[in-house]
């Protein structure tokens, strides 16, 4: 018996140690099998609601969409300021203006003699999709699975599940039927009302879609876009398409360096529009169809999300020219290689910054953003307060990438509520000095100095800095808010702000008419448990007036439902602009771009008269003084009306392990994955490095147990021989 235990004992511990002898990381999130290979490691906190072109316009959803989907243009990866290049393009689309009679105008023709331009666009030859059951034919030639039974689904829970797939070439066609499905009634494209007052016959072609679907039973029956021709939008040939817009619009070809003008081929929607795929989720929004470098074969938004190399793709190069430091910031090492780099990038999901925070500090991811918590940890300020990364990070090959984003973090005011936009005029007067009040009590600089770590400017109005159209120093602060003192903006007075309050009928916060308190709702997307202090923080703010600030969370998903519905009544939101331009933070408080109503961008629903026609007179004028004076004039609209609290503008910080390469951070362009590098031998000998397993308290365990059997195996033999006595004692 005594070495039956001693044999059970050495195999309990040859189990617990042989680990050891694995180089696989006990702690690794990740498969063995995916050791060492080219793989690059993000994450994400907010599942993506839409992966269809037509719908997608969130930050969160463009990171994966500019991946799969290729339009026309894209911005070049090095050069600054942003310049728009080819993509699928084969080179920049050529633009002729027309007068009313069709008459050819020079370039030089003032904007107001232009009642047309007409963009021809050509797209390169040999391109293919990815590989898809929807393209798959039998040998007469029919599409094989655009006509399902329940008995052919049986077996099908996702795309993969289907046996075949198959490709073909992209053609003009499909840029076409793309834009066509922006007036799809079905579909509610969030740029649609901007497009139909450019792309010729938009809306009218909206009208007769609307009226063909009314025949249809059923919800998802599929609505063929080539019986309808759209005016506007035209096949020229195989390879060439042209779009024919209203008046000068200088901004559209930022348009078509986005997902919304990335072609989409007809079989795709027709494959998808089936009743038994649409009932398993299998949609277009869930499986987008695309040529570009990489395709999804993953999609678990509550978990992981994978994209992989498109075995179909064109191939693409890295540039070979950039600006005057890339050559000496190692951005030029890979010039003229071919592109993607990278084999496969997996997304996680990670709701919290802290365990994301510390997977990054193991090597499990490969990139990370810089949250409050560990702030102290990962940054110190040099010099002139400039910023760089511990002597910790240091230690770890960590380098720190920062930029100004094009973008806006705001507080919006539902205008449509009729305490903080009112619908009389009366109302809408006490709702506009109660809105200059908060916009005064609400102390922005020390929000970014607390919870942005000073990573921030507070924002004078809508439109970010680096773009056009933007103001610095006395000439750019919001009168209604700061005073210009010791050169410098500095915040009225809470007392300034009271008095505000008072005129707007709520002396003291409360309401003179009925002796109630004022209660204000703020709705937020769900957050974490780390975030509790922010919103206490803005508790704090709404105090100062002694307003009561109620807090409403909810999912980001149902957060959008609120805004677009009207539902909620204080909210705070951000912009990442689409394209280098004034226009692009200004239009979304346009009237018509309307949440409510028009599914547009302007999401506090504000309409302001004069606001709307110095809008229509500035968005397509060519930048220069005359520009300038008018937007000057539609921001102090919109500083005295305040229907946003203006928050502020963002600086990103992002930390990149030793073996990422090929960074160049901006907020314009997000089809950036295909140029990065990543050195997965050196990460995974940095990860065997940095993941030692500590098996000592394992030997000490093991010994106490030992120990403490000890007395128990010593009593149990001294049983046992007591009871072999007793059993002699008995036979004799």
């Amino acid at each position: 018996m005594k070495k039956n235990i001693k044999v059970q004992w050495w195999m309990l511990l040859i189990v617990v140690l042989i680990p050891a002898c694995d180089h696989h990381n006990w702690n690794s999130p990740y498969p063995l099998k995916d050791a060492g290979k080219n793989i690059l490691y993000n994450t994400f906190t907010e599942r993506p609601k839409h992966l269809d072109p037509v719908q997608s316009y969130s930050s969160n959803e463009i990171q994966f969409t500019a991946q799969i989907y290729e339009p026309p243009l894209q911005y070049h990866y090095l050069k600054r300021p942003y310049t728009l290049i080819p993509l699928s393009a084969d080179k920049m689309p050529t633009i002729q203006y027309i007068d009313n009679q069709g008459n050819k105008l020079p370039d030089t023709v003032h904007t107001a003699e232009i009642a047309y331009t007409v963009y021809d666009i050509s797209i390169k030859p040999g391109i293919l999709f990815q590989p898809h059951p929807a393209f798959v034919r039998n040998a007469r030639n029919e599409l094989l699975y655009h006509n399902l039974t329940n008995q052919d689904l049986t077996d099908i829970y996702k795309l993969s599940d289907f046996s075949k797939t198959a490709t073909r070439e992209l053609v003009a066609d499909d840029f076409v039927f793309q834009i066509k499905r922006l007036a799809h009634p079905r579909l509610h494209s969030p740029i649609y009302e901007l497009m139909a007052d450019y792309v010729v016959g938009l809306r009218e072609y909206a009208a007769i879609l609307k009226t063909a679907t009314e025949g249809q039973s059923e919800h998802g029956a599929y609505l063929d876009l080539s019986n309808f021709a759209l005016e506007g939008v035209q096949t020229v040939d195989n390879y060439t398409y042209r779009i024919k817009i209203k008046g000068k619009y200088p901004q559209f070809l930022y348009w078509l360096a986005m997902p919304f003008f990335a072609p989409v081929p007809w079989e795709a929607e027709q494959f998808y529009s089936q009743k038994g795929l649409i009932e398993r989720n299998i949609t277009l929004d869930w499986y987008p169809v695309g040529t570009g470098p990489y395709m999804l074969t993953e999609n678990n938004p509550n978990l992981i999300m994978m994209l992989e190399k498109n075995p179909n793709f064109h191939g693409e190069f890295y540039p070979s020219e950039g600006m005057a430091d890339d050559e000496q910031n190692g951005l030029l090492v890979d010039a003229g290689k071919l592109l993607p780099f990278t084999d496969k990038i997996i997304f996680t999901r990670e709701k919290e910054s802290i365990p994301r925070w510390n997977k990054f500090l193991q090597g499990y991811y490969d990139v990370s953003g810089i949250g409050s918590d560990s702030f102290d940890q990962a940054i110190q300020l040099v010099g002139q307060g400039e910023a760089a990364v511990t002597e910790a990070m240091v230690a770890q090959g960590i380098r720190l990438e920062t930029a100004i984003a094009a973008s806006t973090y705001y507080m919006g005011f539902n205008m449509l509520d009729p305490v903080v936009g009112g619908i009389s005029d009366q109302e809408r007067e006490s709702a506009r000095k109660l809105r200059q009040a908060i916009s005064i009590a609400v102390d922005y600089e020390e929000y970014v100095s607390i919870f942005a770590n000073g990573r921030g400017i507070p924002a004078q109005g809508p439109i970010s800095p680096g773009i056009a159209g933007h103001r610095d120093g006395k000439e750019g602060i919001n009168a209604i808010v700061y005073d210009w003192i010791n050169d410098r903006p500095e915040r009225k007075s809470i007392e300034t702000a009271k008095a505000l309050l008072a005129e707007a009928g709520y002396p003291n916060g409360v309401n003179k008419k009925t002796g109630m308190p004022l209660i204000l709702y703020f709705d937020v997307t769900a957050r974490s448990s780390e975030d509790k202090s922010g919103l206490d923080w803005m508790r704090k703010q709404f105090h100062k007036l002694n307003i009561q600030l109620v807090i409403r969370s909810t999912d980001y998903n149902r957060f959008q439902d609120k805004i677009r519905k009207g539902n909620a009544q204080i909210f705070e939101w951000g912009w990442n602009a689409d394209y280098p331009d004034p226009e692009n933070f200004l239009f979304l408080l346009y009237g018509p771009q309307r949440k409510v109503g028009l599914n547009g961008e302007n999401a506090a629903n504000y309409d302001n008269g004069e606001y709307n026609r110095l809008f229509e007179q500035m968005k397509n004028m060519d930048n220069g003084p005359e520009r300038q004076q008018i937007i000057d004039r539609m921001v102090a609209i919109l500083r005295y009306d305040a229907p946003w609290l203006w928050g502020y503008h963002p600086k990103d910080y992002g930390l990149y392990h030793t073996w990422h390469r090929n960074i160049k951070p901006n907020k314009i362009s997000y089809n950036n994955f295909k140029y990065f590098r990543v050195n997965p031998e050196l990460r995974e000998q940095k990860r065997q490095e940095w993941n030692q397993p500590v098996l000592w308290p394992i030997g000490w365990f093991l010994i106490i147990c030992i120990l403490g059997f000890i007395p128990a195996i010593k009593a149990f033999r001294r049983r046992e021989r007591d009871l072999g006595i007793k059993v002699r004692s008995s036979s004799t």
